[in-house]
C-alpha cells in the first residue's frame, strides 16, 4: 500500500470513544509506517450554558451502563452526576485539544486522555474552562497561551473545519474510522473488542 491516512473521528467527551480506547491503541500500535493517523474532532455538542435536562442525564447514564456491558473493563464514575452540574456541551473540550495540538502536536493524545480520565474517572466537568485549564497545567505547555487560545475565534474555526471534514467523509457517529488512499475513501467497521477485525480492513 502507498502512503495513506487513517482518519480517527472522535470527541473527547464521547463515552463510546472512551470505551474504544484499549482496542484503538492496539490498532494504532499495529499500523504500518505507510499509514498516518490523523485525529479529527467531530464536536458532539455545541457550546451551551444550559443545565442538562433530567431526561438527558438519565439517557447518558443508561448509555454508560450499556457501554460497560458491551465493552468489558470500561470504567465510569457515576459520582459525576452528583458532584457536577452537567451541560450538554463538548465544544470546549474539543477546542482544548486543538489549543494543545497547536502549541505542541506531540501532546494532542495526552490532552485527550486527560480530559477522558477527568470526566469518566475523576468526576470532573470538561464542559467548564476551569477544568480544562487545570488539566493543561499538568502538561509541558504555556498555560497562559493555552487559556487565551481556548475560546479564541481561530480555535473555534479549526473545530468547525474539522466538523466539515467529518461531514465530507460521510461520518455521523463517534468513534469512526475512515481510510483515505490515493484512489478512495474506505469506511472501517468498528468492533469495540476486536482489534484484528479492524486491522484486517485496513491492511489489505
Amino acid at each position: 500500500m502507498n502512503s495513506a491516512i487513517l482518519y480517527y473521528i472522535h470527541d473527547p467527551m464521547c463515552s463510546w470513544c472512551w470505551g474504544f480506547n484499549k482496542t484503538w491503541e492496539k490498532v494504532s500500535d499495529s499500523l504500518p509506517s505507510t499509514i498516518n493517523v490523523e485525529y479529527i474532532l467531530g464536536g458532539l455538542a455545541p457550546d451551551s450554558s444550559e443545565i442538562m435536562t433530567f431526561e438527558m442525564r438519565q439517557y447518558i447514564q443508561k448509555n454508560w451502563q450499556k457501554i460497560q456491558q458491551a465493552i468489558p473493563g470500561t470504567q465510569f464514575n457515576y459520582y459525576f452526576w452528583e458532584n457536577c452540574t452537567p451541560m450538554r456541551s463538548t465544544y470546549p473540550a474539543c477546542r482544548a485539544v486543538i489549543a494543545v495540538k497547536n502549541q505542541n502536536p506531540n501532546l494532542e493524545k495526552s490532552m485527550i486522555k486527560l480530559i477522558q480520565q477527568a470526566y469518566y474517572l475523576a468526576a470532573k466537568n470538561p464542559s467548564e474552562d476551569s477544568t480544562l485549564i487545570s488539566l493543561a497545567k499538568t502538561l509541558d505547555l504555556d498555560v497562559a497561551q493555552f487559556t487565551q487560545a481556548l475560546n479564541a475565534e481561530s480555535t473555534q474555526q479549526q473545530l468547525l473545519e474539522g466538523i466539515a471534514l467529518m461531514q465530507s467523509l460521510g461520518v455521523s457517529s463517534f468513534p469512526s474510522l475512515v481510510l483515505k488512499t490515493d484512489s478512495a475513501l474506505k469506511p472501517i467497521n468498528i468492533d469495540y473488542n476486536n482489534a484484528d477485525f479492524i486491522l484486517a480492513q485496513i491492511i489489505t
